[in-house]
């Protein structure tokens, strides 16, 4: 199965567009991870023309909170639908099982032992400042502690966290269920 890790930093804040509308936030920066190519890339506004093949001809994007932030802030950019392409958002696993979110850095502090380099607003100012390089670095580091905590959770049917007393705590996702059902163009797939 090849498969995309993907995530978005945006040129503005919700708090800067009216009615929290995604496609007005614009896109500083996308980075991903192509499993086919064993390899890390990056693509900033101008470029992202580039991603659409990559995307298209994948089996699988995965991201965290990807159908609820970085398809709608990159379908201001895409001719067709980005959320009918197969896709894995690890936090909507987690929102199912749990019933609330967690944030990224924290899952991956109680699961990998290590988290995020930042904050998306680190990112923001980074773009503000002209500092693309750290975009560029800060974004790429978040694809690839997404990609470590997709394949803790492909190998271990679960992730952790830290519930508000402090104890890591496992929250069980259905890897399984979830990748074998996945639909690319109306065609059933089998994925692992």
């Amino acid at each position: 199965m090849n498969y995309v890790v993907l995530d978005v930093e945006t040129k503005k804040l919700f708090d800067e567009v009216p009615g929290r509308n995604h496609a007005l936030l614009g896109v500083s920066f996308v980075g991903i991870y192509e499993s086919a190519a064993d390899k890390y890339q990056g693509f900033y506004e101008e470029e992202i023309g580039k991603l659409w093949p990559i995307l298209e001809q994948t089996d699988l994007v995965i991201g965290y909170n990807i159908k609820g932030f970085d398809w709608p802030v990159l379908n201001a950019y895409y001719s067709g639908n980005l959320s009918k392409l197969p896709t894995l958002d690890i936090l909507e696993l987690i929102h199912n099982s749990l019933g609330f979110r967690l944030k990224l850095d924290d899952v991956a502090k109680a699961t990998l032992g290590k988290g995020k380099t930042g904050t998306g607003l680190d990112a923001y100012r980074f773009f503000k400042e002209g500092k693309l390089d750290l975009l560029r670095d800060y974004c790429l580091n978040d694809v690839k502690v997404t990609k470590e905590v997709y394949k803790y959770a492909l190998s271990n049917g679960h992730v952790k966290y830290q519930d508000l007393g402090g104890v890591t705590k496992e929250v069980k996702l259905a890897m399984d269920d979830h990748l074998l059902t996945i639909k690319k163009d109306d065609h059933q797939m089998t994925l692992i």
